[in-house]
């Protein structure tokens, strides 16, 4: 078997065997269409390839590789545009042949998103029926978002690729340096000069292969050539928007671009400047002092570069794939002459550095989309039912961390007017595959508190997992679900839950210390029998304010949860008569500025004024740091 395309293909000729990956995203997409049938489709040649597929289990081999032409998936690829097909038997748009593989199928609608990678479309990820169907707007949003993630997930594939490719440089660059190193011992002190341009090269290709942002492509650079070249200024320039810019560093030993000397990293392409002339000519430009520089490029280029102290430079492309994405500048204090051998060094190093700054951008990228699927994937509240209700979210620090934590409030159903399912909970794991669990959890617990009407909590529980374990789903984690109903001729609220190993509420009564209600049973585990799950309740007066949490808010570095659990609840007795948003903010600072771990908060209060007056507020704060969109020049 070999790797093509991101699936694994057969040497035999046969079709390519399922793809983990896209697996689940073909189930994913079946779950948040309601679809019997998803796939994932690449474009080969003349037929599509189908590593990810639900449904139609009947010939599953031959089904794997239907041919491109005659297929409404091949007509999405053809036309990069997304495809929604009501009815295919009445749609005059499509003839028999062009929906040969939906026909054989037995499949009547459609629908479908393009898959892209590096401005191409490399295929679609779908959902089909069997019968007519009318796609809602939100089940076409949710499959557009899950497209952009499959796109994302086949970017990395590519990234990862790339980043072998550039180990197996490195080891071939090592080869090189220690053939040259031998040459250098054998020709003595004319070959010093080639004995450290070697090591300079070997430490480049292997350094700034492990470089996973654009602030460690920049420092590493730094350490690389301050020794042997003694520069007084390294910077990248990247092209954005028809301009060379310069690459945004926030790393501790980078201080910002002198006033008045950012004309010297950054100008338009089409500028007479150093900067863009190497970018347009895709060659190194050279200026060895001040009046060539000036001769060059004007008294004001010179100007501003004397501002940052460089009175010689060299400018060298940053290519990678055939197109340059940005300029490296390398500038002297001195008058100085960059001979042919210092020339090709820096002309490696910046092919070095082209391949990690996409490489960091690719990477960036991938976090972004999951951060932003995981957010999405976070409900909007609803009409509080009478109650104020405020959500908070806060992202872990670690930009390269998805995490599971979620929230959720809906009506509940059934003959009483004012009844609200509350929930928060923690899946296992920080990585896309825990995000993914999450929205399938959450998805399954709505199912199964509405299948369960007039039941408590408890059993909407045990039903999660329950089928969980029928469809082998891997849910590991935590999770408190709880019911809110009006007290019947009376102001209070009831408040009914059941705690599987979550966090322990906090409840804030007015005038009274705040309550830990520490009643739990065992978390959620794939073959641990909990055993019969119990609901607890009690009663909320007006003005008491419940907070739902996850472990991310207690569970930190130099403290016992114990102890940062009665500090939060120090912060919600301070707070319990702010506006909620306002409060969550309060207590979300208690846990720091930079939180290990993703915070998930819900709080509730039963208001002091008329039943029937909700306050709905919301708020999520997302910390990710990202990197601006690079344009190459093809």
């Amino acid at each position: 078997m070999v790797r093509t395309a991101g699936t694994t293909r057969r040497t035999d000729g046969g079709p390519p065997a399922p793809d983990a990956g896209m697996e689940r995203f073909a189930r994913l997409a079946a779950s948040v269409m309601g679809a019997p049938v998803a796939l994932v489709a690449l474009a080969g040649a003349d037929r599509l390839e189908l590593p990810g597929l639900v449904g139609l289990k009947e010939g599953r081999d031959a089904l794997r590789r239907p041919p491109l032409s005659r297929s409404l998936s091949g007509r999405v690829v053809a036309t990069g545009e997304p495809l929604i097909v009501t009815d295919l038997r009445d749609d005059a748009r499509f003839s028999s042949r062009e929906t040969l593989a939906e026909r054989q199928w037995g499949l009547v609608s459609y629908a479908g998103m393009p898959l892209t990678a590096y401005g191409q479309v490399v295929g679609v990820l779908c959902a089909a029926c069997p019968g007519a169907r009318e796609w809602t707007g939100a089940q076409l949003a949710d499959l557009s978002d899950l497209a952009s993630a499959c796109s994302a997930e086949l970017r990395s594939r590519a990234a990862a690729r790339s980043a072998l490719m550039a180990q197996q440089d490195a080891e071939r660059d090592h080869r090189v340096a220690e053939r040259a190193r031998a040459v250098a011992e054998q020709a003595g002190v004319r070959a010093q000069a080639g004995w450290d341009a070697a090591e300079l090269l070997l430490r480049a290709s292997q350094e700034l292969a492990g470089a996973a942002t654009l602030h460690d492509v920049q420092h590493l650079l730094r350490d690389l050539v301050s020794e042997p070249l003694k520069p007084v200024h390294t910077s990248l320039s990247l092209i954005q928007d028809g301009r060379l810019r310069p690459a945004q560093d926030t790393g501790p030993d980078k201080g910002p671009v002198p006033p008045g000397a950012e004309p010297a990293v950054s100008c338009a392409l089409d500028a007479d400047h150093p900067l863009a002339q190497a970018a347009r000519g895709r060659r190194l430009v050279s200026a060895g002092d001040p009046g060539e520089l000036a001769r060059a490029y004007g008294e004001a280029v010179a100007g501003a570069f004397a501002l940052l102290d460089v009175r010689a430079l060299v400018c060298v492309p940053l290519t990678h794939a055939g197109a340059v994405h940005g300029v490296l500048l390398i500038g002297w204090g001195e008058p100085h002459d960059a001979g042919p051998s210092e020339r090709a060094v820096l002309t490696a190093i910046a092919g070095y550095v082209g391949q990690a700054v996409q490489r960091a951008g690719v990477l960036d990228e991938r976090v972004s989309v999951a951060r932003q699927l995981q957010s999405a994937m976070l409900t909007d509240l609803p009409d509080g039912q009478g109650l104020g209700l405020a959500a908070l979210y806060l992202a872990a620090a670690a930009d390269d961390l998805v995490g599971g934590d979620w929230y959720d409030a809906f009506p509940l159903p059934g003959p009483a007017a004012s009844a609200l399912a509350v929930a928060v909970g923690d899946i296992t794991g920080h990585d896309m595959q825990a995000a993914t669990v999450m929205g399938q959890t959450r998805a399954m617990l709505r199912q199964a508190v509405l299948d369960h009407p007039g039941l408590g909590p408890a059993a909407a529980v045990t039903a999660l997992q329950q089928a969980c374990g029928v469809l082998s789903l891997p849910l590991s984690g935590t999770l408190l679900l709880g019911h809110l109903a009006a007290v019947p001729r009376s102001r209070n609220w009831s408040f009914t839950w059941t705690n599987a190993g979550h966090p322990p509420p906090l409840l804030a009564r007015p005038g009274e210390p705040v309550e830990c209600q520490e009643e739990h049973g065992l978390m959620l585990f794939p073959g641990l029998d909990p055993g019969p799950r119990h609901d607890h309740r009690t009663h909320l007066e007006p003005g008491t304010v419940l907070l739902l949490y996850t472990d991310g808010l207690v569970d930190r570095p130099g403290t016992t949860v114990d102890e940062a659990t009665a500090g939060i609840a120090r912060v919600l007795a301070a707070c319990r008569d702010l506006p909620l948003p306002d409060l969550l903010n309060a207590v979300a600072a208690e846990a720091g500025p930079h939180p290990d771990d993703d915070i998930a908060l819900l709080a509730i209060r039963v208001p002091h004024g008329q039943e029937g007056q909700a306050v709905l507020s919301q708020s999520r704060v997302k910390r990710a740091k990202t990197m601006p969109p690079v344009s190459p020049i093809s």
